[in-house]
């Protein structure tokens, strides 16, 4: 029998519910005791006769996993199985391409160097256009913001001062020539660290990969270089997506630095919510991008499954990942969308859907879906948020989602991810990295090591069902509205796919134990913070997210306050 955790952990199989050897010599045969054993912990209950039956054949079975194990498979190689969260026989209706910026962009631009920070993306691209600023001064006003408070927030692994200021002379250049790749051509931007970018670090925010370099640009990164769009940095991720802790620090919250961001999107969030660029690239498995959003008061859009391209991207589950934008407005995230949409045979996921906002289109002719007892008993801002769809003249719809047990999907993530970093486990580096709890990484991986193969397909056709009860759903409305994590709503639609946008819905208290430098726990204290509320639509119409939310945010007017001391 195994008798260290790493021998019993590279011994168990998904599948067959059974005891299967690690590496060759780790542990002896498998016998009719260990079996049984095995029973218990997959919820099967086998007679004597039927074990014996089972342990024929299962050695050699044992053998040729272990053989397996030694192959090389990089993060970079996808699963022969690919998700799409198209139906069947479904014909999905798409937005017309083409984008172009908000009509009210001439304004003056402001004098001081942070309320020019501050502004919207959509409207430094039109002083950019206008000659009113240029992309060299511009940038200089981010790395200067960088420098005077990324060490406090924690929200930059990686600054590319000479990266910048050359791509920046470039974006003024072209501007000079009369050459205008699109809207995003001399803005600043962070890029979330799991996202490679070819001769700087990629760290995937984990001790173990704390000096990996990346060889290759990702397909995203490159997108927004041919878009004109300057690289500020690499913004920090959680380790291995996942929370706001990383090697060598916790990202802040600007609204309260004695609290971390939220993750993992953590310092993409953390940055643009400080001003410290025009725009972010943040990733979401299953709330990287809502959870840091809304914790900063940042605006975030997770586009639909397979909209944008991950390839040259950390892998952590190659059924969820998602890349999107975080903003401080809602029409930007529709600009940088555009730039970064696109099919790419780099990735298996990858789908080929236009992308476009109409403007004039009036989002007081959307049908929009609510549940009346989520609504009922939800924050504020949230309340605030459907007053002002209300105001606004939209069709209300109330729907409801059958009681199914959704959170057996979670199921999928957590089994990917063990084999998207099985090294880690096996080999013991899982060790390495800070976050050691019961629910953290390490401990997730090994116990996912535990799940039936059978029960794994079976969640993967439940999947399937619950991809065919929100396409039903969205059959009697065109957006949907509510609290971000109500209602199972954030892990329903990210394993079905579809699109989301949170944006900035109004301020509440919260009481906290702020974190003091040693990470010691002060005296409760509440604070005021930001407050995210969430819209849903159905897969391809992130237009009607950002014509729908575009217009909430103006109409509640809570958008441009800024966290004070950082102002």
């Amino acid at each position: 029998m195994a008798t260290t955790r790493r021998e019993l952990l590279g011994g168990l199989a998904v599948g067959a519910g059974a005891l299967a050897a690690g590496p060759a010599g780790a542990q002896e045969r498998l016998t009719a005791e260990s079996l049984d054993c095995a029973g218990g912990v997959f919820g099967v209950d086998y007679t004597g006769e039927e074990i014996e039956q089972m342990l024929i054949g299962l050695d050699d079975w044992a053998d040729s996993m272990a053989r397996f194990r030694a192959i090389d498979q990089p993060n970079t190689l996808q699963p022969a199985t690919v998700f799409d969260p198209r139906l069947p026989g479904v014909a999905y209706d798409l937005p017309e391409s083409g984008i172009s910026l908000r009509s009210d962009g001439s304004s003056a631009m402001p004098v001081s160097d942070a309320d020019i920070a501050f502004s919207p993306a959509w409207q430094q691209s039109a002083w950019l256009r206008n000659g009113q600023i240029t992309s060299r001064r511009l940038t200089e006003i981010y790395l200067s913001r960088i420098e005077r408070f990324s060490g406090e927030l924690e929200c930059f692994i990686t600054v590319t001062p000479d990266i910048a200021l050359a791509q920046a002379d470039e974006a003024d250049a072209a501007f000079a020539r009369g050459e205008v790749a699109g809207p995003l051509q001399g803005l600043p931007y962070a890029m979330k660290d799991i996202i490679d970018i070819a001769g700087i670090r990629s760290t995937w925010g984990a001790t173990p990969f704390q000096d990996r370099i990346a060889e290759e640009t990702a397909t995203v990164a490159a997108n927004l270089r041919a878009a004109g769009a300057v690289l500020l940095g690499k913004s920090t991720s959680g380790a291995i997506a996942y929370n706001d802790l990383w090697f060598d620090g916790l990202t802040r919250n600007p609204w309260n630095t004695d609290e971390g961001s939220s993750g993992s999107s953590a310092g993409s969030a953390s940055a643009v919510a400080a001003g410290l660029a025009s725009f972010a690239i943040g990733t979401e498995t299953l709330g990287s991008i809502i959870s840091p959003s809304h914790r900063c008061g940042a605006t975030g859009l997770r586009p639909t499954f397979g909209r944008v391209s991950r390839a040259g991207a950390m892998a952590l589950c190659w059924s969820l990942d998602k890349i999107g934008p975080i903003t401080r407005d809602v029409t930007d995230t529709g600009l940088v969308l555009a730039a970064i949409n696109g099919s790419d045979p780099k990735d298996a996921s990858s789908s080929d859907s236009a992308f476009g906002i109409d403007w004039s289109t009036d989002p007081s002719s959307f049908r929009v879906g609510y549940i009346p007892e989520i609504m009922e008993n939800a924050a504020e801002p949230d309340r605030a948020a459907m007053q002002a769809v209300r105001d606004l003249g939209c069709e209300l719809v109330e729907i409801s989602l059958p009681e199914l047990p959704y959170g057996a999907l979670s199921t999928i993530l957590q089994v990917e991810a063990a084999a998207a970093f099985e090294e880690l486990t096996l080999s013991g580096r899982d060790d390495d990295l800070r976050w050691q709890e019961p629910r953290a990484w390490p401990n997730t991986w090994r116990r996912a090591r535990l799940n039936s193969a059978v029960d794994f397909v079976n969640v993967d056709r439940f999947r399937r069902d619950v991809c065919q009860m929100m396409h039903s759903v969205f059959e009697d409305c065109d957006v949907i509205i509510g609290p971000n994590f109500a209602a199972s709503m954030l892990l329903i639609t990210n394993f079905t796919g579809h699109p989301s946008l949170i944006l900035r819905s109004g301020f509440t208290e919260r009481t906290l134990n702020p974190l003091t430098a040693s990470g010691a726990e002060r005296q409760e204290e509440t604070f005021r913070m930001p407050y995210g509320s969430s819209l849903w639509a159905p897969l391809f119409r992130e237009d009607r997210l950002i014509l729908l939310g575009r217009a909430i945010q103006d109409r509640l007017g809570v958008a441009n306050e800024r966290p004070e001391a950082f102002s």
